[in-house]
């Protein structure tokens, strides 16, 4: 048989046609583009400026959307139960959830934190005379002068930031009243935006699809479906996963008898929030008081710890977790570490969803290509 004439220039052929080459131009095309946003980001301050404004009520908004939809979806589905009386519900529960906090959660805490605050310089002083104890033997220079020298540095650093603080004087009352009022603020407008969420959010993306090309419309609704599958499992494990945390250590912390375990237990529920690195850093706060206790309290609390870590990495987070997010932990950690080096403390919380929604966006956009683009079909 005769082959088919081949049509095509040279330059089709080994450019435009050659996978590795295009992958490189679609890395240049993607790269100018972050160039070019970057040398026009004055474009967007007025959309940053909006953002600041009204980000804090959406994103609360939008946690607890995640949380609450899937029961007014359910109850309306199975049920025929209307959104407006089964949204009712829900908020009447949450408003009951917040006075009891009000009355009597929060006063208790703060009581908690205040004793242990005015407590914690002697933990830690006591804690610094242990190491020098320990380290005063010559074979422990190097250690025991690397511990004081951290030690004055840190003291140092809270004397001077103390300081500066303090001559901001006005500005700084300025701030802190700036920041109490954003907090009021969006505790007082989350609760409508959440409302008008449940009530008409699921319609949201069939009425934006409406102004896309129709042959757009399907793949756009299978995205942002997919997108909010990956946002709901992830938001509503981590807080299950997190409430089991606060649990587990409070049970633990009880039968230990360690001063503070239920205020640390559910410091360590809200640090969980943070994959992999949360309840390490609840630990800091457990180990100290465990040291100041007796060496008995501080095994105690280790053992704990493994105990917790043991079932929640092989009991609690598999079955609340599951592998609905297909993310590698190698991979989790090294987004936390650059996303929060990069955007400081909301990288880390907001750095695995970001990436989540990330990786459904880029394999959507190569699914896409990879069904339009002839580099991809394979030649006789």
């Amino acid at each position: 048989m005769k082959e088919k004439p081949n049509n095509q220039s040279i330059f089709q052929r080994w450019m435009l046609d050659n996978k590795v080459v295009s992958a490189m131009l679609m890395i240049l095309l993607f790269l100018i583009i972050i160039f070019m946003l970057h040398k026009v980001e004055f474009i967007f301050a007025p959309v940053a400026e909006f953002f600041r404004a009204v980000g804090a009520p959406i994103i609360i908004a939008g946690v607890f959307y995640f949380l609450l939809n899937p029961m007014v979806d359910w109850a309306e589905r199975r049920y025929n139960f209307p959104r407006i009386a089964t949204i009712s519900i829900q908020f009447l529960v949450l408003a009951v959830l917040i006075v009891w906090g009000l009355a009597v959660f929060i006063p208790w805490v703060s009581s908690q934190i205040g004793s242990l605050v005015e407590e914690w310089p002697t933990y830690w002083h006591k804690i610094v005379h242990m190491v020098d104890q320990f380290t005063s033997n010559k074979q422990f220079n190097a250690i025991n002068k690397w511990f004081n020298t951290t030690n004055t540095e840190i003291s140092s650093w809270l004397q001077d930031y103390s300081a500066e603080y303090a001559k901001k004087g006005l500005h700084g009352v300025s701030s802190v009243v700036g920041t109490v009022t954003s907090v009021v603020i969006a505790i007082i407008t989350f609760p409508f935006v959440l409302f008008y969420l449940l009530k008409d959010g699921h319609q949201m993306p069939a009425y934006v699809a409406k102004f896309l090309p129709a042959k757009a419309r399907r793949s756009f609704l299978e995205t942002l479906k997919e997108i909010s599958t990956q946002i709901s499992n992830y938001i509503r494990g981590q807080i299950a996963v997190a409430f089991a945390v606060m649990i587990m250590f409070a049970i633990g912390y009880t039968i230990i008898g360690l001063p503070y375990g239920w205020l640390i237990a559910i410091v360590a529920g809200i640090l969980n929030i943070i994959p992999f690195l949360g309840s390490f850093l609840a630990m800091v706060p457990a180990i100290v008081v465990g040291i100041f206790v007796s060496p008995i309290m501080l095994i105690s609390v280790l053992i704990v710890f493994m105990i917790e870590q043991t079932l929640e990495g092989r009991l609690i987070s598999p079955k609340l977790l599951g592998s609905s997010m297909k993310i590698h932990p190698v991979t989790v950690l090294i987004v936390l570490l650059s996303a929060g080096n990069v955007f400081g403390v909301l990288g880390v919380i907001f750095g695995v969803p970001g990436y989540a929604i990330l990786k459904v966006l880029v394999y959507r956009f190569y699914s896409w290509w990879e069904s339009t683009s002839d580099i991809f079909k394979e030649t006789d």
